[in-house]
């Protein structure tokens, strides 16, 4: 005898479902692709640790306290040159101050518990920023979320311990290591405008960009994520006076 149910416009429904995909497995899927990345990315910091002449254990340590990405590989040199302390916190402040406009979109309110909650802010990278915050993501459960951020560091963490481990295998030249994390970033920045095809802000940022390079090229980062960030307010703030019906 048949156990299914009929709705009232005739369905057939199952009366048991089969059971929901775990957060942990959804979060495995939801990082296939950027663990293929971050992966080879920490065998990068791994390899560049030790050819700086540090401790293989620096590259688990920067991949596992420090959690920067970019900033990390800047910080390599930064300790081998022993840089001083207040130059290193500057340094790091400019790297990573567009992790203060991450905060305001990122679904933090959906993690649970204190240390949850601490450790997510800690582990918000711009890889787990672009992908809980696609209109794919709306409707994540904190525990995936949570489960996200984990595995995108393990692929960093375990990616940098065996690059430091194997580093003596490798030669020291190798074409092409300082472009892999420019190369994620702009594997991300065509995924964000694949999900959201607003074609100025990728012109705005280019334009942003070359103003930068030619202006001040020794300072491009900096001057060009502060254009950049100007002509977003000026852009919201003129759309905002727009009035519906007589744009």
């Amino acid at each position: 005898m048949s156990t299914a149910q009929t709705t009232s416009s005739g369905t057939a429904v199952s009366p048991h479902p089969g059971p929901p995909r775990s957060d942990l497995r959804s979060a495995l899927v939801d990082t296939s692709s950027v663990g293929l990345a971050l992966f080879p990315l920490g065998l990068a910091l791994g390899i560049l640790v030790v050819h700086s002449q540090l401790a293989w254990w620096w590259a688990p340590v920067f991949a596992g306290l420090v959690y920067a990405g970019s900033l990390e590989f800047l910080l390599i040199g930064l300790v081998t040159a022993a840089t001083p302390l207040a130059q290193v916190a500057l340094t790091a402040f400019l790297v990573n101050f567009r992790h203060v406009f991450y905060a305001l979109s990122f679904p933090l309110h959906r993690v649970r518990g204190r240390w949850a909650k601490g450790y997510a802010t800690f582990a918000l990278t711009d890889e787990a920023y672009a992908l809980t915050t696609g209109p794919s993501a709306r409707r994540w459960s904190g525990r995936r979320i949570l489960w996200l951020q984990v595995l995108c560091q393990g692929y960093w963490v375990a990616g940098a311990t065996a690059g430091a481990a194997g580093a003596a295998l490798i030669p020291v030249q190798l074409d092409g290591l300082d472009f892999a994390l420019t190369a994620l970033f702009i594997v991300l920045a065509v995924d964000g405008y694949r999900a959201n095809r607003d074609i100025p802000v990728p012109v705005i940022a280019l334009v942003c960009a070359l103003i930068a390079r030619f202006l001040l090229p020794g300072q491009m980062l900096p001057v060009a994520l502060g254009l950049f960030l100007a002509a977003l307010l000026i852009r919201r703030v003129r759309a905002g006076k727009v009035v519906p019906g007589h744009a």
